[in-house]
């Protein structure tokens, strides 16, 4: 079953009855002119096992602490926005799999090759889906990335990712050849970092859900980033965020400054996005558990490749 993703963007009481997350209004709660009936109208229910993740992007926001323990129980990805609207905090649980132990020992205690070797295939990955992103909507030639994923080492040692990013990021947004790739640049960044923000949430949940470390990475490592192993993973899947953004760029005449209600909805439907993974389409979410699940197996000695999707659409006759 695919989980889903909430949003609650506007003020909300959220609490926890019989495993259902409810949804009350303030201002219906605090109104005296409203019916009992029309009050207990206005509460909504999701059932918790249903949900994957959900964002709080509001101010006035107020979630009980038995709701967030059963999301966690739930290995639900909760997910924080501060006064600017922008996702700055996420909540996982500590254990998501009943092997998690031995998981975790076996995570730990890989060696470095095994690590070089996954990094060179997630790097591969991600230079390739980049490459088809590239070659889908614009004219550009991507010869020259397919080149660096074939060549990609152990380790990545020539840094083909990096040299990947340069070309990729000058070129796929054809009507802005003077785009930047940062954190606090000009749109459409403001769209990359909240539909990046979403998938790191999705590839951190299925990490945990297989039993793994998201603070232990292949490549990334940082004493104060919780997430090297989500910010690894999350790679070869960037370019499908990409894909979505320049899908809404096409549909809106102009992206404003702020992201809007109607962008971050769109946002909101990454987890869902179709993808090809092993020769069949999955939703994004679906697919990254797959991937993080063939992680776990390679980190065991099962299996030597991690699964990862690919953003290669064959022509059609």
């Amino acid at each position: 079953m695919i989980k889903k993703t909430l949003y609650f963007g506007n003020p909300a009481y959220l609490s926890l009855r019989n495993k259902q997350l409810v949804v009350k209004l303030p201002e219906v709660e605090r109104s005296d002119d409203v019916s009992e009936v029309t009050r207990k109208e206005s509460v909504r229910t999701v059932p918790i096992e249903d949900i994957g993740v959900m964002i709080l992007d509001h101010q006035q926001v107020t979630i009980t602490h038995a709701l967030i323990a059963a999301l966690l129980d739930n290995t639900v990805a909760l997910i924080t926005c501060n006064d600017k609207r922008m996702p700055m905090g996420m909540l996982l649980p500590l254990h998501g799999n009943t092997t998690h132990n031995e998981r975790f020992r076996n995570q730990i205690e890989s060696s470095l090759p095994l690590k070089k070797q996954l990094w060179q295939q997630t790097v591969k990955a991600k230079i390739e889906n980049q490459a088809a992103v590239l070659q889908q909507y614009t004219l550009k030639s991507v010869a020259n990335l397919y080149v660096m994923a074939r060549d990609v080492k152990s380790g990545d040692p020539d840094n083909y990712e990096a040299q990947a990013a340069v070309y990729y990021w000058k070129n796929i947004f054809s009507d802005k050849p003077d785009f930047v790739r940062e954190q606090n640049g000009e749109p459409p960044n403001h769209l990359l970092n909240y539909g990046y923000a979403i998938l790191r949430a999705v590839v951190a949940r299925a990490l945990v859900a297989s039993g793994l470390l998201p603070v232990s990475g292949i490549h990334h490592h940082n004493r104060y980033n919780p997430y090297c192993l989500a910010d690894d993973i999350m790679e070869p899947y960037r370019p499908f965020v990409d894909k979505q953004i320049l899908e809404m760029m096409m549909r809106y005449d102009e992206i404003p400054d702020v992201l809007s209600q109607d962008l971050k909805r769109d946002l909101l439907s990454i987890p869902v996005m179709d993808v090809r993974i092993g020769g069949k389409r999955r939703p994004l979410m679906v697919a990254v558990s797959e991937t993080t699940a063939s992680l776990a197996k390679c980190f065991s000695g099962e299996i030597r490749k991690i699964s990862y999707p690919s953003a290669y659409v064959p022509k059609t006759m």
